[in-house]
């Protein structure tokens, strides 16, 4: 088979035999620190971006990606009409109605300051809420009049269950009575609960869209404003921009501006500690240099008698290259291989060594293992290798025939 001669000498060369035990010492300890800071990289990743997929499906499955308002603030009297026109967006796939108002829940046995909502239980299906019930579910508010669903948690924290009354006070919301201006209060039963597992579940209470525009004494037909469900959560800016041109009465607010900063601190610490690892790769990626300009030093008469035979200088830096690349190309691979059996059995393995990194009694890590993080890894990786062997040789390339053979 053919084979180009630079590519047989760099194979010769990586397989030889004669080489001091410093120069085999530095060259396994090159290919083990590309192995381990490529594996390292690969599995941190997977679980950085479980992270963030974990927090984009339980943040932003309930907080609405973009909510819609009138410019004056006023209710939506015909809110089905902007619904439908909203809808038209590609990106859009759901668009529904909200009451929202701050409250007070309160139990026989304690009080909490929630969040309440009034939405509609038929345009909620895709809610994480709904996926999340733990008992009963969203749809039950329609089964009985002035009903709500909560979160575990928060039910814990009021000591309450499924069919047991709980009193709704508005606060900012006041009634006059024969005792004097009191706040708007109702009793609701419990129909159901969810478990999130995120703050939400504490600190948030869904009625019926009707018991909620009861109790603010608002019109059944009117909604304070319109949440909009997108394909993808980080679209949010680009479809805002292009509703605003279609309809410059409304006013539109991405869920960036409660919940952009969290996102961004987890970009963040996924690009530092990405930089991190990488750092890792490009320190034992340039110990093939050490490596590699040992040999040339010690190939150095090798080099004159090829170059006496006429090979010129480019055939001498590709016999380096090539041969520093070996041992890039075998760390690199074997890291791939190492990160994703890594990677694809973390749970097990912290399981059989009994340690929880989320805290005793806490669910797994969420791992995401995606393509293009292991190609890029892979690729950028190559290239340190590559980089790292450039000086050794082209410094092979610079040995005068002349002067190494007068001293053979």
């Amino acid at each position: 088979m053919f084979q180009p001669v630079s590519l047989f000498i760099g194979l010769r060369y990586s397989k030889s035999r004669s080489r001091t035990g410093f120069v085999s010492f530095i060259t396994f300890f090159s290919i083990i620190g590309i192995l381990l800071g490529v594996a390292s990289l690969i599995t941190v990743v997977s679980v950085m971006n479980g992270f963030e997929g974990e927090l984009k499906k339980r943040i932003l499955g309930l907080v609405p990606h973009v909510t819609v308002v009138n410019n004056d603030e006023t209710p939506f009297k015909q809110w089905q009409n902007v619904q439908q026109k909203l809808l038209a967006h590609p990106h859009v796939n759901q668009a529904t109605p909200l009451i929202e108002s701050e409250a007070l829940i309160q139990s026989s046995s304690a009080i909490q300051m929630v969040l309440m909502q009034g939405i509609t239980p038929a345009l909620e299906q895709h809610n994480i809420v709904s996926t999340r019930m733990s008992y009963g579910a969203l749809t039950d508010l329609n089964t009985q009049k002035f009903s709500l669903v909560m979160g575990e948690s928060l039910a814990r924290k009021l000591s309450v269950n499924i069919g047991d009354n709980v009193r709704i006070v508005l606060p900012n919301k006041t009634t006059f009575t024969p005792m004097g201006r009191i706040p708007v209060q109702r009793l609701f039963t419990i129909v159901g609960l969810f478990n999130v597992g995120s703050q939400v579940d504490d600190a948030m209470v869904y009625l019926t869209h009707q018991s909620a525009a009861k109790m603010l004494r608002q019109s059944v037909d009117n909604v304070n404003e319109l949440r909009l469900y997108l394909d993808d959560a980080f679209y949010a800016d680009t479809v805002i921009n292009t509703l605003k041109l279609q309809h410059p009465e409304l006013t539109f607010t991405s869920w960036k501006a409660s919940q952009g900063s969290l996102f961004s601190a987890v970009q963040m610490e996924k690009n530092m500690m990405g930089l991190s690892l990488a750092l890792i790769i490009a320190v034992a990626a340039f110990n093939i240099v050490s490596a590699l300009v040992m040999v040339v030093i010690d190939k150095r008469g090798e080099i004159a008698i090829l170059q006496t035979f006429g090979m010129q200088r480019k055939s001498i830096v590709s016999i380096f290259i090539f041969q520093g690349m070996i041992n890039g190309i075998w760390g690199t691979i074997l890291g791939v291989i190492s990160g994703i059996l890594l990677t694809l059995n973390l749970n097990s393995l912290l399981s059989f060594l009994g340690l929880s990194l989320l805290g005793a009694g806490a669910q797994q890590l969420p791992i995401e293992l995606n393509t293009l993080p292991v190609v890029v890894i892979t690729l950028s990786a190559l290239a340190m290798s590559f980089v790292a062997t450039l000086y050794p040789a082209y410094h092979a390339s610079k040995t005068q025939p002349a002067e190494v053979l007068r001293n053979e």
